[in-house]
């Protein structure tokens, strides 16, 4: 069975129709696998995820982690019950007044109390082994930050043969990206780094999108910036801008393009970061 197949039965499901003994179920878990001296600290953001929140902190409370830990949330001022979600199961949670990526993350940095911080997207699922293999990798000496990579789920809208293909090229492009230029290839969703380090660069909050490449590029003057492409370590999520541009067939022709054009990049290296190159391929 597919490890996250349980998490869709409440995925995109309002609060009202999502079964108690769930609720009380991810309560439980997550209770258990809190440290008050954590070497992790698993940080969710969350702006108007109702339908998606729970079945993302379900996975969390899936995970097996030898690493001390603990999670906690950033509501980043929704309107919808997402804020109630965090209280029913038991996360302690901040909640920011700014709306962007950029400031709901800071949120999450300046409460954060463990030495790592693991950047967490509420409307994406993590594999049980997802947190201990990233601590793993960034235990390592000269390591800074790391990074690992994506599926999405799978859909009527979307066929099985075309994701797979998508995610193919998009992983291949990531790769040969990660050489030159990593802050590049790095992505919100599945990004942790040093804590002490973060702090130092801090997250930019005056754009709308690319602030974990920015902080990527910040780190690496501190450290190696390392990629893993384990299954352990491979999220679940939803298409997200994917489809933005109309059809998804149509929307990887858009960033297909976009990638050709700067195909040159990938093997040069450049001294200052511009969060619109982050929108390539994703």
């Amino acid at each position: 069975m597919t490890w996250y197949k349980k998490y869709l039965s409440v995925y995109e499901k309002p609060l009202q129709e999502v079964p108690q003994e769930i609720i009380h179920e991810v309560k439980t878990k997550i209770s258990k696998i809190q440290n008050d001296s954590p070497l992790v600290s698993v940080v969710v953001i969350a702006y108007n995820e109702e339908k998606h929140l729970l079945a993302n902190l379900w996975s969390l409370s899936d995970s097996t982690c030898k690493y001390p830990i603990e999670i906690i949330g950033v509501d980043n001022d929704s309107s919808d019950r997402t804020a109630e979600i965090f209280k029913m199961t038991g996360v302690p949670y901040y909640t920011e007044y700014e709306h962007s990526c950029g400031f709901a993350r800071r949120c999450g940095l300046n409460h954060a109390r463990g030495k790592y911080y693991i950047c967490i997207d509420s409307d994406t699922m993590y594999p049980p082994k997802y947190i201990e293999t990233l601590v793993k990798v960034l235990e390592k000496p000269g390591t800074v930050a790391v990074s690992s990579l994506w599926s999405y789920i799978p859909d009527k809208q979307h066929p099985w043969l075309g994701v797979k293909l998508y995610e193919f090229l998009r992983d291949t492009h990531l790769f040969l990206q990660s050489f030159k230029r990593p802050e590049l290839s790095v992505r919100g969703l599945v990004f942790a780094y040093n804590i002490e380090y973060g702090k130092k660069v801090g997250y930019r909050v005056e754009i709308k999108r690319g602030e974990d490449g920015s902080m990527a590029f910040g780190l690496k003057k501190y450290g190696k910036i390392r990629f893993v492409r384990t299954r352990k370590a491979r999220a679940v999520t939803g298409y997200g801008t994917v489809g933005a541009d109309g059809s998804f067939f149509n929307s990887f022709k858009i960033r297909a393009v976009k990638t050709v054009k700067n195909f040159g990049g990938l093997f040069s290296k450049k001294e200052e970061y511009k969060d619109e190159e982050s929108n390539l391929i994703k």
